[in-house]
């Protein structure tokens, strides 16, 4: 498929890590239709991750809470997309109702990608995602291979920063006193799955013992993680800069790009500080890290469980009840983790 001097919209109306997952795809696409026009459909509460993305021409919001909770609200939007013509190329990324009817409304000369299985007879091309033998961000580009695309390199996951976004977080660090010279530890303890969430005392003991060296540390997250940071900043000894709900997700990009390492629950947040080339040490409770684990990153990823059965969800994981739990990482383990890519990745 000929995707160079196009219109191509892409529609992905998914979560946080997901949205940060397709910037890889964005690239390989840039790279094939360097001529195209690309516009991007996003949840608007996730539009930072695209406000500034280089291999874009234009963002589409969705209010999938709000004022385009609705057919109509879809409607409005497709009207939106179509104001400057009927678009060549539409690609679907995610094949729930919402998304896939926004992708058949817009009526592109071609709509092609993912799509819920209502809308596949209105579809010209319908691509599968490889949900078995590829990292989730090599899943999306692969629906580009799938029409055609041989390059496939690419940069890893990209939220570009601005200079108010720099600058505000700039303000925020030296109203607590960091210095240029200081070695920060983010924490990102976070995660709507209480089965990913590694214990507080542990997140307090390993922060502690990087506070007692002498490094700074911080907590990130978003207003609805203060009840599971809160326990952790009780129980340390030490004292962390608590920065959980301050920042929006642009400044928090830009805030984790200060850290010389972040420690990570598995959640959306642990995918931003990879954006930012920070070293990661990931947590991984009952998901699979080969499909969405830290992608290109400088990375230690500690696992819970010594197997994973291919095609089975996290959620069946839990449900059998079997899972021993996030808790068989020790704290010995995660501090040797951090050490090794401190040491490594010295500033």
């Amino acid at each position: 498929m000929e995707l160079d001097y196009k219109r191509i919209v892409v529609t992905f109306l998914m979560h946080l890590g997901d949205v940060v997952l397709t910037t890889p795809f964005l690239e390989v696409l840039r790279k094939a239709a360097p001529h195209s026009h690309i516009t991007y459909v996003i949840d608007e509460k996730l539009q930072d991750v695209m406000k500034y993305n280089p291999y874009i021409n234009e963002l589409i919001t969705v209010d999938k809470k709000g004022r385009h909770n609705s057919i109509q609200g879809l409607n409005e939007v497709a009207r939106q997309i179509n104001a400057h013509g009927r678009p060549d190329i539409v690609i679907n990324l995610h094949p729930n109702e919402r998304t896939s009817y926004l992708a058949w409304k817009i009526h592109g000369k071609i709509t092609t990608g993912m799509s819920h299985f209502l809308f596949r007879p209105f579809m010209t091309k319908y691509t599968r995602l490889d949900r078995r033998t590829r990292h989730a961000a090599d899943m999306y580009i692969n629906v580009l291979e799938q029409l055609g695309v041989t390059d496939t390199v690419n940069h890893g996951l990209c939220i570009e920063s601005c200079p108010a976004w720099n600058d505000e977080v700039t303000t925020f660090y030296t109203s607590h006193g960091i210095q240029p010279n200081d070695i920060l530890i983010g924490f990102n303890i976070g995660s709507a799955v209480p089965e990913k969430r590694w214990p507080a005392e542990r997140f307090a003991d390993v922060a502690d013992y990087f506070g007692n060296k002498g490094y700074k540390t911080i907590f990130f997250g978003g207003p609805m993680d203060l009840e599971m940071v809160q326990p952790v900043v009780d129980k340390m000894k030490t004292t962390p800069i608590v920065a959980t709900g301050a920042f929006t997700i642009g400044t928090l990009a830009a805030a984790m790009k200060w850290c010389d390492l972040l420690i990570t629950n598995d959640s959306g947040p642990m995918h931003v500080g990879i954006s930012q080339g920070v070293p990661i040490v990931a947590l991984y409770g009952p998901s699979n890290p080969f499909f969405y684990g830290p992608y290109q990153a400088k990375s230690i990823v500690l696992e819970s469980m010594d197997n994973y059965e291919i095609g089975k969800s996290m959620k069946q994981v839990i449900k059998e009840g079997k899972y021993k739990g996030i808790s068989v990482i020790t704290t010995e383990q995660v501090i040797k983790a951090a050490e090794t890519l401190l040491d490594e990745y010295k500033r």
